[in-house]
């Protein structure tokens, strides 16, 4: 397949696009790409308490409240690094001490063009308040759980069963 044709059908927080796609006979397909940006998140384990750092807050697409690890969108020119130790201090509170990529993946390639640059931070000090920026209306919940407790958590959000899963493959 291959795209033959692009054109921005909607331009607001988000952005869709409408794409023409041509198969290898010729037949062309109308498609929709839905094209938020691209965004970072971490696993955050906090080494002073020994315990794992994550966020609740209402999500529009899940329509409620989910457990999940700090997220946000990378700011243009912005690498991928810098934008998750940003989030972190704006979403935690907290300064990386260590980071390491776990994975870049696309969480619905069928109809996304978003990645998430998924890593595992290990922190240790805690400078800010945490809970998002109010510019931006967050309302971001901390939550510290040790690593028995997120082993019980029932977790939804496939970006933090991911890092959850390479956490405990990796960190024990």
């Amino acid at each position: 397949m291959q795209i033959v044709h692009r054109k921005r059908a909607y331009d607001g927080h988000f952005k869709l696009n409408k794409l023409t796609l041509k198969t290898a006979d010729g037949q062309e397909l109308p498609r929709e790409q839905f094209a938020p940006g691209h965004a970072v998140a971490a696993l955050v384990f906090d080494t002073q308490r020994q315990q794992y750092v994550l966020t609740r807050q209402f999500r529009v697409g899940a329509e409620r409240e989910l457990l999940e690890i700090a997220a946000g969108m990378i700011d243009k020119d912005e690498s991928p690094e810098t934008a998750v130790r940003r989030e972190l201090h704006e979403e935690l509170g907290y300064e990386v001490d260590e980071l390491t990529e776990i994975v870049t993946m696309w969480p619905s390639p069928g109809t996304s063009a978003e990645t998430i640059a998924v890593y595992y931070a290990e922190v240790s000090r805690q400078t800010g308040p945490g809970g998002g920026l109010a510019e931006e209306h967050e309302q971001i919940e901390i939550v510290h759980l040790s690593r028995e407790e997120l082993a019980q958590e029932e977790i939804q959000d496939a970006k933090t069963m991911l890092a959850v899963q390479w956490a405990q493959l990796h960190k024990g």
